[in-house]
């Protein structure tokens, strides 16, 4: 039984060194796409496996050994700037949007640890777990996150009152604390808020203001009450009357 051998173009394909190639581009980058070290497997196989009829020009060696060089500096300064990038989110509140086998995403938000660098890739250290630098998707600054943060007391709040109608004088404080957080927002933190959570804020606020009218309506006025101090001082008043009686009836008696 004869050996096949794969022809292309005219000419003969060695397809113990195509495998070669292949595996090693695989084992180099862990996909299908050429790296730089599935690049250099791939100029050392031709060299090796080349046509001696049609032997590759030493021109062409060098342009392909300058786009290596080109390529690997390029990946090189990829990895700087995506590893100083990571580093300055140290410390910072990022989103992360991940996207499992089934195409479901899920989003994870919280603050950056500290930075793993593995196989030419930064990884984001969030609540004890590692998140690539891929599945990043927003960096908050100082003023979203005031502004979230006031949204997030806000609503907390919103969600626990009961319908205006239903309000009680108990939940004063938490009436007053909702009206004062939304009249100190402007407009940038507003925005945080849907409309659902703010359709109801002067109805809240209107009955309020009737209960602890009614309230403080119905408490009793503070009047001075009576002591035994004026019946003191108007038995006083007797006692010196009835010595003053006496005194001049002495007087008289002389």
């Amino acid at each position: 039984m004869g050996v096949m051998q794969k022809v292309e173009d005219g000419k003969f394909v060695d397809q113990t060194a195509q495998s070669l190639v292949k595996e090693s581009a695989k084992k180099a980058t862990g996909n299908d796409s050429l790296g730089k070290d599935a690049f250099l497997q791939l100029l050392v196989a031709q060299m090796k496996y080349q046509d001696p009829l049609e032997p590759t020009s030493n021109t062409e060696y060098i342009s392909q050994f300058a786009t290596f060089s080109e390529l690997e500096q390029m990946q090189n300064m990829s990895a700087t700037l995506e590893l100083s990038r990571a580093s300055s989110l140290v410390g910072q509140t990022v989103l992360m949007k991940l996207t499992d086998s089934s195409g479901n995403e899920t989003t994870v938000q919280g603050n950056v640890d500290y930075v793993v660098y593995e196989n030419n890739k930064a990884y984001l250290s969030i609540g004890g777990e590692l998140y690539s630098m891929d599945d990043l998707d927003t960096v908050a600054d100082d003023k979203y996150l005031a502004a979230y943060k006031l949204a997030a007391e806000y609503m907390n709040i919103y969600t626990k009152l009961p319908e205006p109608g239903a309000l009680t004088i108990e939940e004063r404080e938490k009436v007053e604390r909702m009206q004062e957080i939304y009249d100190n927002m402007d407009e940038y933190q507003r925005s945080f808020l849907t409309d659902e959570f703010t359709e109801n804020l002067d109805e809240y606020v209107k009955r309020m203001k009737d209960l602890v009218t009614v309230a403080e309506g119905s408490k009793p006025s503070e009047e001075t009450p009576d002591t035994g101090k004026t019946e003191e001082s108007s038995g006083s008043a007797d006692d010196s009357g009835e010595g003053t009686d006496t005194v001049e009836g002495e007087e008289g008696e002389e």
